[in-house]
């Protein structure tokens, strides 16, 4: 959940760079206060899907675009962590008694 929130909040941020808005700007905008934006950009609140409407308002950005960019960022991160991870070691079988041949 965390590296959803965060990658919410970095494409929020981004958005709101590109079009040059303030927090107090979108704040205004959305109706929403700038601390709880704030804490949403940074990745430590949840946004509903309410607020999150308005807040894709204020940027004038589509929410499907929004949600798109967050799921391409979480894909990125878990193949990374895939790629990364040592490769899993078979279980061996208990109880199977092997027979040598004399």
């Amino acid at each position: 959940m965390v590296l959803f929130r965060r990658s919410l909040g970095d494409i929020l941020r981004s958005r709101r760079a590109e079009l040059g808005l303030t927090l107090r700007e979108v704040s205004g905008a959305a109706r929403v206060s700038l601390g709880y934006i704030s804490e949403i950009e940074r990745g430590q609140k949840e946004a509903s899907s309410e607020l999150l409407s308005s807040l894709c308002d204020a940027l004038e950005m589509p929410l499907s675009d929004v949600l798109r960019e967050v799921a391409d960022a979480v894909a990125l991160e878990e193949a990374a962590l895939i790629a990364s991870a040592p490769t899993p070691i078979a279980p061996r079988r208990t109880g199977q008694v092997v027979a040598s041949a004399a």
